[in-house]
């Protein structure tokens, strides 16, 4: 996953270069197509990633758990079949 400090680094090497030339608007619509690219990845935070691998890690606790749970709720129902001769 990309970082913000990977994209300020860049950020700030392409501003210098361009500072150099001529071209200082190309600085300008470079960023605007970056931050286009970027928009359309749907690039979440590294927080928000963060909060849903723990709610996944809650769910599939829970998740276990219940299957435990029922395992044992259908062996306690289960009726022991019935002994030859007395059906």
């Amino acid at each position: 996953m990309i970082n913000s400090t990977l994209l300020d680094e860049m950020s700030a090497r392409v501003s210098s270069l361009l500072k150099a030339t001529p071209a200082g608007d190309i600085e300008k619509n470079l960023r605007a197509a970056l931050a286009g690219v970027f928009a359309k990845l749907d690039l979440v935070t590294r927080e928000e990633f963060d909060v849903q691998r723990e709610v996944l890690l809650r769910t599939r606790e829970k998740l276990v758990a219940l299957e435990a749970r029922v395992t044992e709720l259908e062996a306690r129902n289960q009726k022991p079949p019935p002994a030859p001769g007395t059906a």
